[in-house]
């Protein structure tokens, strides 16, 4: 029987990581913790959890490293930067990195963990907070079958669906990407929807619950147009994310030929959201590009 991983670093927790490290203790496994920020290390060191004051010192103590950070540049620094992790790593461990990045770095990192003797799985996931706290993420996976087998019990800690989308890394990365050009599009229709029905005069709440229950309705319409009712934009995930993500999408089809117009327009879209100083709130916020939208001022905490 393949041996199981029980030993497991979580390096990024921020709202998903956090989660995931949180799932991980539920299931059993011995869970080492680092983050730039003292305050989740800390709480999840209460839980159960080892705190680790960088990725080069948790490296030493586990056997697969989840990497829950933002972006392309963080997941290197994690692993190549100073005190990075993947020097420190056994032979045969598993990273299993999980931000949005373009398919060929994903492609090009797991060849540089292989030289190394390091097994690779290209993990993007999707889900949100709630999602990653439950257990309940959607992971879109590709590597090595041996590395799936090591992990099994991970990713059943933490995931309700793990696709596995082929044996070589950069497979994931490609159908995140397909997933966050469809989540920006939406996003930014679902804004513009609201926008107009607000010029219009309609009634916001009745207009939500209309198109919820009707034909123009979409996931992320009944997600995220209640923030731009509460007018509540702190963020679960931000404007930039978006910048970020629909970039990756355009550069890519770039490359191509390929043509993508919604992409662009939504990526203009929260492009402009975020030089008018909206980048770190709340993507939802994308809606503040429109003119003359005035929204509920979200409520004062309470004393």
């Amino acid at each position: 029987m393949t041996h199981q991983i029980k030993r497991v670093g979580v390096v990024g927790l921020g709202a998903m990581g956090i989660g995931i490290a949180q799932s991980l203790l539920r299931a059993g496994f011995e869970v080492h913790a680092c983050d730039v920020r003292p305050e989740p290390v800390r709480k999840l060191a209460e839980a159960g959890a080892r705190a680790a004051a960088s990725p080069a010192e948790l490296a030493a103590n586990v056997e697969a490293l989840l990497i829950v950070v933002v972006n392309a540049q963080q997941t290197e620094q994690v692993l190549f930067g100073a005190d990075g992790a993947a020097a420190r790593l056994a032979p045969g461990s598993v990273v299993i990195a999980s931000a949005t990045v373009a398919p060929e770095f994903a492609e090009a990192l797991g060849a540089r963990l292989a030289a190394m003797g390091l097994r690779f799985i290209d993990a993007p996931i999707s889900g949100g907070a709630a999602k990653a706290a439950s257990g309940e993420m959607s992971v879109m996976a590709s590597g090595a079958p041996d590395a799936f087998q090591s992990c099994a019990e991970l990713f059943a800690a933490i995931s309700s669906r793990l696709y596995r989308l082929g044996d070589q890394p950069g497979q994931g990365s490609k159908v995140k990407m397909i997933n966050q050009l469809l989540a920006g599009v939406h996003i930014a229709a679902a804004a513009e929807a609201m926008a107009l029905g607000l010029r219009a005069g309609c009634d916001p709440d009745a207009l939500y619950e209309v198109i919820s229950n009707s034909a123009g309705s979409s996931w992320m319409f009944q997600n995220r147009v209640p923030h731009i009712l509460k007018g509540d934009y702190t963020p679960l995930s931000a404007v930039n994310i978006f910048v970020k993500d629909l970039g990756i999408v355009l550069d890519y089809a770039k490359k191509s030929v390929f043509p993508l117009p919604m992409s662009a327009t939504a990526h203009q879209m929260f492009m402009q959201a975020s030089a008018a100083g909206h980048g770190g709130e709340d993507d939802s916020a994308v809606v503040k590009v429109f003119p003359g939208i005035t929204l509920p001022a979200p409520p004062a905490p309470k004393a």
